[in-house]
């Protein structure tokens, strides 16, 4: 009887130990969150020279997609658009931004991912001149955004646009 104990004491020890162990090794496993859902809806830039207007739409069409469409507005003109993509192929961010200029002609540039956490991310591309970086950080109310290269650099500010 008393062997039995023992057996028993020991083999609840053995698993409470193990059972520890697993804990403290899933509280020690780091979580990446891999998505840009706080950029997600539609954004008005605060800081635009006078009389002008910038928004940024964005949605999300997959896990692994997510589509913007920044346009600059004076008055009634559309002075600028571009179509924006940020996509993960073979486990690498990438970002394209196709400008619109006058008529249906567009060029896409695509961008490489060198920084991202849950709040921000960082695009480069330094085969072009400007802008060769392209970072965005969301502080929990607003994006700023700045695009840049080693000369210059372009603050943008957008606040969530109220409908």
């Amino acid at each position: 009887m008393m062997k039995k104990a023992i057996v028993l004491l020991l083999l609840v020890l053995v698993f409470s130990c193990k059972e520890k162990q697993t804990q403290h090794n899933v509280s020690q496993k780091k979580v990446i969150i891999e998505n840009f859902d706080w950029l997600l809806g539609k954004w008005q830039r605060t800081n635009d020279k006078e009389g002008k207007k910038t928004f940024e739409n964005w949605h999300k069409k997959s896990n692994d997609e997510y589509v913007g469409l920044g346009f600059t507005m004076q008055g009634k003109d559309t002075l600028s658009k571009e179509n924006m993509q940020i996509i993960n192929k073979n486990k690498q961010w990438k970002l394209i931004v196709s400008v619109v200029g006058k008529g249906d002609d567009t060029s896409a540039t695509p961008f490489k991912m060198i920084q991202k956490d849950a709040a921000s991310f960082t695009f480069e591309n330094k085969e072009i001149d400007f802008p060769n970086t392209i970072h965005y950080e969301f502080d929990g109310k607003m994006i700023k955004a700045t695009i840049a290269n080693n000369e210059m650099s372009i603050p943008f500010l957008f606040e969530p646009l109220k409908n």
